[in-house]
């Protein structure tokens, strides 16, 4: 079933499957009651739905929709704490998608402990997949997070469900990253991009455009790589930051990039590019909020070190992907041709990624230069690359 949003759509695997039950957490506030009231107002106009909600009164959730502008969806709405009686309205509206917004407030008779228990959140969570499994009821579950972003409760809540979505967001961004970490329907690590506006969740179209930031003239430390999240091809910005130390231990900071990653590649950068920065504060930051998780980020972070530490402006038409081995070579990831075929559709000219990805038929406007080590790839960056600003001076 289509939700009415492409985004969110993609992230659930092509759209909402009949019983399947769905986790969705995220820090409070960023948007996940939101975006399932849009979701469930748009899935009420072709099906039967019912929001239960024991958070808010039925009136909050009222004042909610009018904001949205969705007040006039045929929406059933239950304001509600006990399982058995909310089961018991889905089952009475023949409900086909059920939203359960949190199931931390929820709780059964059944269990003596009070809602929010480790014991209630089990057995709550796996009366609610029941009964998606048994009536064919789609059922999303609403969860809070701890202090370290997980979902609250037991970690069995995670395998009960077959899907399972983080909200994720820089803190003041207008962003909303939606990336399904669990999903037996569609692919892992997907993810879905959102603006927050005044009329609710906008879906974005072209999420590349957001995490690019077109800097009015060329700046050293900066560099775009084709990252790629679930089935799409992602186009970040990814900056580092190479600073003299002040302190007597040296920093290595990393911003949506893995820290231990980082020290490796500053290792392998000493060792088979000839660059030390052991004196130096090396800080790497991933712009837009994004995590990149994979390894197709190590050549651009490194390429983007050098850039600082030589205080030498990249080309803005540039990009670059690959991984880096500990012997120095520069190894080939998954859909190469795909990432460069995304970076011409947005006006690149020239990249530099592991020989291996260099596609067979050349791509219309993109120069690719090919590279097998690590010091290759450092030639080609100072041959394609402005001038340094600290030789001008």
């Amino acid at each position: 079933m289509p939700t009415g949003s492409s985004e969110f759509d993609r992230v659930l695997g092509g759209g909402l499957v009949a019983g399947s039950v769905t986790l969705i957490g995220g820090d409070p506030g960023i948007g996940k009651s939101t975006l399932l009231l849009q979701a469930a107002a748009a899935l009420a106009r072709s099906a039967s739905v019912l929001y239960a909600t024991g958070e808010e009164s039925l009136r909050q959730v009222g004042l909610r929709a009018r904001r949205l502008g969705l007040d006039d969806a045929p929406l059933g709405l239950l304001a509600e704490t006990d399982v058995e009686t909310v089961i018991a309205a889905a089952q009475g509206r023949e409900a086909r998608v059920l939203v359960v917004d949190s199931i931390q407030t929820m709780g059964t008779a059944a269990v003596e402990s009070s809602p929010g228990s480790v014991s209630q959140l089990r057995e709550s969570a796996a009366r609610f997949v029941h009964f998606a499994k048994q009536s064919g009821t789609a059922v999303f579950l609403i969860g809070h997070v701890t202090k370290e972003g997980v979902i609250a409760g037991p970690r069995v809540l995670e395998h009960l469900v077959d899907t399972v979505l983080y909200f994720e967001s820089d803190a003041g961004s207008r962003f909303r990253v939606v990336r399904a970490v669990k999903n037996r329907f569609g692919a892992a690590n997907e993810i879905g991009v959102f603006a927050m506006e005044e009329g609710g969740l906008r879906e974005v179209k072209n999420p590349s455009a957001i995490f690019l930031s077109r800097h009015p003239a060329p700046v050293a430390g900066s560099i775009v790589t084709v990252a790629r999240e679930g089935t799409r091809p992602l186009l970040v910005e990814v900056q580092a930051l190479v600073d003299e130390a002040r302190a007597q231990n040296t920093r290595r900071v990393a911003v949506g990039f893995e820290g231990n990653r980082l020290a490796l590649l500053l290792a392998v950068l000493h060792r088979h590019g000839g660059v030390a920065l052991s004196a130096y504060d090396v800080f790497i930051n991933v712009v837009g909020g994004v995590h990149l998780g994979e390894t197709a980020a190590d050549l651009p972070a490194v390429l983007a070190a050098v850039s600082s530490l030589d205080d030498r402006p990249l080309a803005q038409d540039l990009v670059s992907f690959g991984e880096l081995g500990l012997a120095g070579e520069v190894r080939p990831v998954p859909f190469g041709e795909e990432r460069l075929r995304e970076a011409a559709k947005h006006g690149f000219k020239r990249a530099i990624v592991p020989r291996a990805n260099t596609p067979r038929k050349a791509i219309e406007g993109l120069e690719v230069i090919g590279v097998e080590r690590l010091s290759e790839a450092l030639e080609a960056l100072r041959a394609v690359s402005g001038s340094s600003r600290k030789s001008d001076a």
